[in-house]
């Protein structure tokens, strides 16, 4: 099947253009003046030796909708082109969607746009990514940096035989055509005139007018199949872009779309994932999510959940610190768990952010900056975790202490003293107290007690109250007599022995 391909990058650097550039040269189309583009995706057709190859790409509106379908479980993107300014460099929007790309673990190529600009610098580009990790194949490195210009309409050739050569090397894409049809949807909406209309890249299988669908918890049949170009199709194979009209419903975006054999089994589908879906925002409601809190990711290492990384977003307030709280994180770690930053930069905390580890089951950890209202509501809805900081030390320790807690800790005993109950008395309000003499050691308030009556424990638990006479005791010594009450328990007699004791947890640390 053909790559699918998204065009990421900084905001003004001509991410749009170059589609629009790329979508005018498609030799099978011909003429541009005719061309409308109807959907948020659309095929090019490339000749290369021995044919045509197509090439399918997606016009997403920004990173954050890449990896808002990616948080959903879709897979959509076969490789990233990366679109970064010859004359204004890498900026941190770049970077941003380097890291969604990366997070997505797809192969990269970097596309140097505005090359025919007064002032463009291609190596100073090259250069600068370098320290992102993307080194260019003349460097040495195997990322393949193509020089263009959407506005003259250069380079355009050699953008789509590199994106081909990556996905030959880096991809197998083979898809039996064959088979009942399964996508995602990458966008929907709710058309006046056509009712709910869902924009489909079909993944395997080919999707035929009359099929009967489920994307979610929405179902239809396919009552017409529409082409990038507006034209109406009978059939959609493999890595094609189509809008699929007759869903009863508006899908979301990144939903998978499946064929289905009847009408029953597509309600089936569907009234089971709606149920699933009021369980999820119930327990969403409830204090759970897709994020997870800091203390969580901590009991999931402590319980040997196998977790190798430990995923955090980092923002800061200025540049200086955000690198060197990124350079002492990655510092961190043993051959067992190390840190791993996704993303970090500069500036208040952004849905973006929350986005990307909700994807990435990540914390995302503020220093002095804040998350805006959106962000922090986004956090809530996915049940992200942000945490903020004022002092690299505490943030340093906080996740020291949570990757250590994939280190079991080790518990160690200390014998305090021994005391044998002599008498049983029962105090208004407060239940029953044993009257006891220290035999030796030391008894101390607050401690662990075990309760052993003719040798066998017959409770283990915290000494709640510690008396001498009437008034309260720290601490009582061998050869005194003392009144004791321990915690959710009172069943004690005369004769019982009382073991106290101090458990001490020490910590296995990176």
């Amino acid at each position: 099947r053909p790559p699918v391909v998204t065009i990421m990058g900084h905001v003004d650097h001509g991410k749009t253009r170059l589609l629009d550039a790329i979508r005018v040269t498609d030799v099978v189309k011909g003429e541009a003046g005719g061309i409308t583009q109807h959907i948020g995706a659309y095929q090019v057709h490339h000749p290369v030796e021995g044919g045509v190859r197509e090439l399918t790409f997606i016009d997403t509106p920004g990173h954050e909708a890449f990896t808002a379908m990616r948080a959903r479980g879709a897979k959509v993107t076969d490789i990233a082109v990366l679109v970064v300014a010859a004359d204004d460099g890498v900026k941190p929007q770049t970077i941003e969607a380097l890291n969604h790309a990366q997070a997505a673990d797809v192969p990269i190529v970097v596309a140097v746009n505005k090359v025919d600009k007064p002032g463009a610098d291609p190596a100073k580009v090259r250069g600068q990514l370098t320290e992102y990790g993307l080194v260019a194949e003349e460097y040495g490195g195997t990322t393949m940096f193509v020089d263009v210009s959407a506005k003259a309409g250069t380079g355009l050739e050699e953008l789509l035989d590199a994106i081909l050569l990556t996905t030959d090397a880096a991809l197998e894409l083979l898809e039996d055509a064959s088979v009942n049809a399964q996508g995602v949807a990458i966008e929907a909406r709710l058309d006046k005139g056509r009712g709910a209309v869902a924009t489909v890249l079909v993944q395997r299988g080919t999707l035929r007018t009359g099929d009967i669908v489920v994307a979610g918890s929405e179902w239809g049949r396919v009552r017409a199949l529409i082409g990038d170009t507006g034209a109406q199709i009978k059939e959609a194979p493999p890595s094609l872009p189509v809008e699929v009209l007759g869903f009863n419903g508006t899908p979301e975006a990144g939903d998978r779309v499946a064929v289905v054999e009847s009408e029953a089994r597509a309600r089936e589908i569907t009234d089971y994932r709606e149920r699933q879906k009021r369980d999820r925002l119930a327990a969403r409601g409830a204090g759970s999510g897709a994020g997870r809190s800091l203390a969580e990711m901590m009991r999931e290492l402590k319980e040997g959940a196998g977790r190798k990384e430990f995923p955090l977003v980092v923002k800061g307030d200025v540049q200086g610190s955000v690198e060197a709280i990124v350079g002492s994180l990655e510092k961190v770690g043993n051959d067992e768990v190390r840190a791993r930053v996704l993303q970090s930069g500069v500036g208040a905390i952004t849905e973006s952010d929350v986005t990307l580890a909700q994807a990435s089951g990540a914390v995302v950890v503020g220093f002095n900056v804040r998350a805006h209202k959106e962000a922090r509501e986004a956090a809530e809805r996915a049940g992200v975790e942000i945490r903020y900081y004022n002092i690299i030390y505490n943030l340093m320790d906080d996740v020291k202490d949570a990757m250590s807690g994939l280190l079991a800790p080790t518990l160690r005993e200390t014998m305090l003293g021994n005391a044998q109950i002599l008498e049983i008395f029962n105090v208004s309000k407060v239940g029953k107290i044993a009257g006891c003499r220290v035999t030796d050691g030391t008894i101390e308030r607050g401690a662990n007690v075990r309760l052993i009556r003719d040798g066998v424990v017959v409770h283990e638990g915290k000494l709640s109250q510690l008396k001498r006479f009437k008034d309260d005791a720290k601490e009582v010594v061998a050869g005194q007599e003392c009144g004791m009450s321990f915690e959710s328990y009172q069943d004690m007699r005369a004769g019982d022995v009382i073991e106290c004791y101090r458990v001490e947890e020490i910590k296995r640390t990176l």
